[in-house]
């Protein structure tokens, strides 16, 4: 599912997100970065402005209301969430204990 596009420049930035805990990130079209994560992870990749390559660093995780994001271009911030990390080990702890809860139900 798309969780949002960000253009800067020339340059598409497409975030997806699957309910199997994959993120892909494409950069114009293509895939720049893919990881699993159940908390949320921090994506590198290059784009290229004024003919320089440019490091570029997306963060994706949750916070108190849901999804949050934050993209660095440089180091510089270009979009910056707030992010509770507490309410992320909340989240992690609860889908670890609904998992054993219903792996013992059925299993059991």
């Amino acid at each position: 599912m798309k969780f949002t596009t960000i253009t800067l420049g020339d340059n598409k930035i497409e975030v997806f997100n699957s309910f199997m805990a994959k993120e892909t990130i494409l950069l114009n079209g293509k895939i720049v970065s893919e990881k699993r994560s159940i908390a949320g992870g921090t994506h590198h990749f290059k784009i290229i402005e004024n003919d320089q390559e440019v490091a570029c660093k997306f963060i994706l995780g949750y916070g108190a209301n849901g999804v949050v994001m934050s993209l660095y271009k440089d180091n510089k911030p270009v979009i910056e969430s707030q992010r509770n990390m507490f309410f992320g080990f909340v989240l992690i702890t609860l889908l670890t204990f609904g998992f054993v809860f219903f792996y013992t139900l059925l299993f059991h």
